[in-house]
């Protein structure tokens, strides 16, 4: 059996003149947390509505844990969309027992889990309240609930922080984690990017309707990184300007000075400590790895260059 829950081959969408979609390959593992990067605009809504079946693809194929993808894997998908859609009339435990009997749930079943997750988010007071008498962090929390109630293998989540205060940030990172863990696969669109090198192992960007970068987050880091160390120390690395690069140099505090460091030479991290002892008294050594937050900028801009940094992000 494929250890590849989604996998999607040479997809586009076009919709008069645009080109949503640009023959967009990507391939998610089961049992990840994977992350779809790009800028407003990129395409990432339209891939995400085409894999939950609400609009259709031009082109390519798309198979779902090995099949397919057909409406009867509906019931195996839970959907967090980035534009929420409660019913604010209803009230909380009517909306949930509706929309989990919508996902193929009995009532009797449907309330046994409502029930679980009430007493597990402490909201169990909110069963007859009406959708618009809550606050958008509780409405955010009831949508949350309500994309997982059916247990699904695979969770789209479209910036599911949005609206939350730190701490309840923090109880649905945890959640995410633990419905990880269950063995469901996770497919996280957001601009945070502190989530995604918090949670994602594995990233695609996708920019101006194409796939521009995708593989396990870790690598991709290590892809991008630059030779550059950073290093706090005492003494002058004046003597070694012929070996290495000082890219910046600041003094911390008294004679304790910090400076990022670029060797000429390929030199691994043990040698390049053994290039600055004679010389300097070490304090603390990095090397430094740029973040996806980086990566994400210099891609976008080097790509797109007019565009300001505000519109990326």
């Amino acid at each position: 059996m494929s250890d590849i829950i989604l996998k999607i081959e040479q997809v586009s969408k076009r919709y008069a003149k645009h080109q949503a979609l640009k023959e967009v390959s990507i391939e998610v593992p089961k049992g990840c947390i994977y992350g779809l990067l790009g800028p407003n605009g990129a395409g990432k809504t339209t891939l995400i509505r085409i894999i939950n079946q609400i609009i259709s693809r031009d082109s390519g194929n798309i198979l779902f844990d090995g099949e397919p993808l057909a409406p009867i894997h509906i019931q195996q998908v839970g959907y967090l969309p980035e534009e929420r859609g409660l019913y604010k009339k209803m009230k909380v435990a009517e909306q949930l027992m509706y929309l989990a009997q919508l996902k193929g749930l009995s009532a009797a079943e449907s309330k046994k889990r409502i029930k679980y997750w009430f007493d597990k988010f402490e909201v169990a007071s909110w069963w007859k309240k009406n959708i618009e008498d809550l606050s958008k962090g509780m409405q955010q929390k009831i949508q949350f609930i309500a994309t997982v109630l059916h247990e699904p293998k695979f969770i789209i989540l479209d910036e599911p922080f949005s609206g939350f205060d730190p701490v309840n940030a923090n109880l649905i990172k945890d959640e995410i984690l633990a419905l990880r863990d269950q063995g469901a696969t996770i497919l996280f669109s957001t601009h945070r990017m502190e989530s995604v090198e918090e949670l994602c192992e594995y990233i695609t960007l996708i920019h101006k309707s194409e796939k521009v970068l995708d593989g396990k987050a870790r690598d991709i880091k290590q892809q991008f990184k630059q030779n550059i160390f950073e290093v706090e120390y005492e003494g002058s690395l004046d003597v070694l300007k012929d070996h290495l690069e000082i890219i910046d140099e600041s003094i911390v505090e008294g004679s304790l000075k910090h400076a990022y460091l670029r060797p000429h030479s390929n030199l691994p991290p043990n040698e390049l400590i053994a290039t600055l002892l004679p010389h300097v008294q070490i304090r603390s050594f990095q090397e430094k790895i740029p973040s996806i937050n980086d990566i994400f900028i210099q891609i976008v801009t080097q790509t797109h260059p007019q565009e300001s940094i505000e519109a990326l992000t």
